[in-house]
């Protein structure tokens, strides 16, 4: 058992997966059958927990390769092409040398940047700008996926980062690999809705009409209450009842941000003792004080409007219509012009969501220390 079962970071095992039975079964289902599959949902809400998850099904841990590959911090093609040859090397070092030396085999130009200790585990020390043919190699890595002497599930994670690389032509290019490569299903897994539902719902764009799609919505309250009070009593602790329904709701469901608070509470909680609702702020205040050195870097770091448009978007909750003059007037900021240029920047930051034209704080514990510090 993990020293604390609210696992925050990564994907333990089933015990400590709560719910998505439903989600499972359909993601399982259609990869099985054939199907690349567009997932969607908000960040922090689970989708790579449930790739793993899903992954780790008898059904498809047994019949298939599986690689998850996040390219949420990649920049441009080269970081791609990394990125996926780092991932899918990682995947492979459980599966024996023999799987190792055929990815290298069919991938040759990574060759020389990777070396074997005396017990044969791989190190990896390709680095941006060491690949000679970045092109080349991407298009060994699909060789490989065609060659897998198992079919292969790849899970493309923040699939719409894609967008942003400088290259032209990337979608048309990554389609035309994809589309020849018949011995793998991708999962093309995201959380800027709009981003994704541009790239897959326009009939101009490379991967319209290439998938099917799923929607990942929170988990069900009266499931994550049953879960978490189960993980309590399985540790000696007890968990008021109304406990984890307040964290839920506070937290609107958003898995994490709950499973941080959850894993606070488990941790104050002694052997024999009960979690009561009195402890909840006390945890919450705790995980922003401890966060308060990084949240006030990330407001140095804005320009004077960007703060100014942050401040107001954190005090309306939920805001809408923030280039209309009602909004405009109540917090005091300049022409609408100039609230564009701010809204992107903060968008492409990532500290504020745009979903169905509500804007938001992303951060729900950097939302109530911009509320503390500027109140």
């Amino acid at each position: 058992m993990v020293k604390n079962p609210f696992v925050t970071v990564g994907y333990e095992g089933a015990e400590y997966f709560c719910d998505r039975v439903e989600e499972t079964e359909k993601l399982t289902k259609l990869l099985r059958n054939g199907n690349n599959v567009l997932l969607m949902s908000p960040r922090r809400l689970g989708k790579t927990g449930l790739l793993y998850h899903c992954f780790a099904q008898d059904r498809i841990a047994t019949d298939y390769n599986t690689f998850v590959i996040d390219i949420y911090s990649t920049k441009n093609i080269d970081d791609l092409t990394i990125m996926m040859g780092r991932s899918i090397l990682n995947a492979l070092k459980t599966r024996g040398r023999k799987a190792l030396e055929h990815f290298l085999n069919v991938v040759s130009s990574l060759r020389s940047g990777i070396t074997f200790d005396l017990l044969g585990n791989p190190t990896w020390n390709v680095e941006v700008g060491s690949l000679k043919s970045p092109s080349f190699t991407l298009e060994q890595i699909f060789s490989y996926l065609e060659s897998s002497e198992k079919p292969c599930i790849v899970a493309i994670d923040e699939f719409q980062q894609i967008m942003y690389y400088p290259e032209k032509n990337v979608e048309a290019t990554l389609r035309t690999y994809i589309q020849r490569c018949r011995n793998a299903v991708f999962v093309f897994s995201g959380s800027e809705r709009h981003l994704l539902s541009e790239m897959f719902s326009s009939p101009a764009r490379p991967f319209y009409a290439s998938t099917s799609t799923m929607a990942l919505d929170c988990i069900d309250k009266s499931k994550y209450q049953e879960f978490a009070s189960n993980l309590f009593e399985q540790g000696g602790k007890h968990l008021d009842a109304t406990v984890a329904l307040t964290v839920y709701e506070r937290f609107e469901g958003i898995t994490w941000f709950v499973q941080k608070v959850m894993n606070y509470l488990y941790a104050e909680t002694e052997v024999g003792a009960v979690c009561d609702v009195q402890m909840i702020d006390i945890a919450v205040q705790e995980i922003v004080k401890d966060n308060s050195l990084i949240y006030a870097d990330l407001l140095y770091q804005l320009t004077p409007r960007q703060k100014e448009l942050l401040l107001a978007i954190n005090k309306e909750g939920k805001a809408t219509s923030i280039t209309g003059s009602k909004f405009i007037k109540r917090y005091h900021l300049p022409s609408p012009s100039t609230i564009q240029t701010a809204i992107k920047a903060l968008i492409d930051k990532q500290l504020v969501t745009h979903t169905q034209g509500i804007y938001e704080v992303y951060d729900k514990f950097f939302s109530l220390w911009l509320a503390q510090s500027f109140s």
